[in-house]
């Protein structure tokens, strides 16, 4: 049923992806794959496979993928993903072989796909768990493990009609979680190979400190002051801080870094700023120093960008869209400000806890929270210090997979 299944959705998916240039880029981009493999992977090759289902979770493995490279220089890298926003953004990885998208979930392709890679060790990256795949991988045991994992108690792994994707776990010789909850969920299955590194994110955003964070325009742009950036933003978000913006009395810096850097939406966003504003993208022979917002219609740069953050505003909370990523700013030791919807998300809820984060309901909120932020030194000082803290202290988890990594 399941094969069938997906057969179904790969009809659907076809279907819909004359409508979506998302799905296109995937169905296109999945023509491709076996003939990069036949290219670029030899049948004598060594070779490490890394999967991740989009951006997020390559930036999450890259620091275990990194040091396996490190270990073990001899081998070839495959890595693949699901989404096309991880592999339209990574598809030129310095660190990989070759960059494909993974074929769909069918017999076939699995062992189609392994014959070509024929991988000596594979590492999949938090949840994406395919069966067809991961049964493939057990009968050929291959060794592979799936890293920073999370488990919740509702999915099909735990439930009655669960079997052929509890069965696919199996596959892993080791799972290392982000939580203890995840591992107990894990051993009510049986397995026994299971252990709590903590998330792999800590050690990747901890890597942005070893690395020259300065952008030269942005010294430019930002001078001595007070700076307020605003990443990975929605319309959602542009709701609650615009009308804050327009207020403010030219004391302080405004970077927007816009989760969607399309001309539309920018120009869009510009026509409701009433303050000078100038984009990356236009600001060639411009004295950026005169201006009071900044918008990076760009990417790249956010993680860095964070560096000169006094003040950081995350995104996709306000809205249904996702959380992004916090731990960029809270390495920096920058108070942090968040939308209210983020209780799928353990590191936000534990930092709002600590005080380190504070969750935004309205436009009104939003304006309380920055005043005392903006007028009280020592309070950015103390929430920035919580949130540096609690990254220090869930390091280490790339060290331990490392660590049981042996070929």
């Amino acid at each position: 049923m399941y094969s069938t299944g997906i057969y179904i959705a790969s009809f659907l998916i076809k279907l819909i992806a004359l409508f979506n240039p998302k799905l296109k880029k995937g169905v296109i981009g999945r023509r491709d794959t076996f003939k990069k493999l036949k290219k670029e992977i030899k049948p004598n090759d060594k070779t490490f496979w890394f999967h991740c289902a989009s951006l997020g979770e390559y930036e999450q493995g890259l620091p275990v993928f990194e040091g396996l490279k490190l270990k073990y220089p001899d081998h070839k890298i495959v890595i693949s993903f699901f989404s096309p926003s991880g592999y339209e953004v990574r598809k030129n990885a310095k660190l990989a072989d070759v960059v494909i998208y993974l074929p769909l979930d069918t017999k076939q392709n699995a062992k189609r796909f392994l014959d070509l890679v024929n991988p000596n060790y594979i590492v999949f990256v938090k949840y994406e768990i395919w069966p067809n795949i991961l049964l493939e991988v057990r009968k050929r045991n291959i060794k592979c493990i799936l890293i920073s994992a999370v488990f919740r108690k509702n999915q099909s792994f735990f439930k009655w009609y669960g079997g052929l994707t509890k069965s696919a776990l199996f596959a892993f010789d080791h799972i290392f979680t982000q939580d203890d909850n995840s591992q107990n969920l894990l051993r009510t299955l049986g397995l026994p190979h299971v252990t709590v590194s903590g998330d792999t994110r800590f050690d990747r955003v901890s890597n942005q400190l070893t690395v020259d964070n300065s952008i030269s325009f942005i010294n430019t742009f930002k001078q001595d002051k007070l700076c307020v950036v605003f990443g990975s933003t929605w319309p959602d978000d542009d709701k609650l801080f615009i009308d804050y913006i327009n207020k403010s009395d030219g004391d302080i810096k405004f970077i927007i870094a816009p989760h969607d850097i399309k001309t539309s939406y920018i120009e869009s966003l510009k026509s409701q700023l009433k303050v000078k504003t100038v984009c990356f993208s236009n600001m060639a022979n411009k004295d950026l120093s005169t201006y009071s917002v900044f918008i990076l219609d760009t990417i790249g740069y956010l993680s860095r960008v964070y560096s000169y953050a006094d003040i950081a505003y995350v995104g996709g909370a306000a809205g249904s869209t996702g959380l992004h990523n916090v731990l960029e700013p809270a390495v920096f030791g920058v108070p942090i400000l968040i939308g209210k919807n983020y209780k799928k998300f353990p590191e936000a809820e534990v930092l709002t806890g600590y005080g380190g984060i504070t969750s935004i309901t309205n436009r009104a909120d939003l304006e309380t929270a920055l005043e005392v932020l903006v007028k009280q030194s020592n309070r950015r000082k103390k929430q920035g210090t919580i949130n540096k803290t609690f990254i220090e202290k869930n390091r280490g988890a790339v060290i331990q997979i490392l660590d049981y990594v042996r070929i």
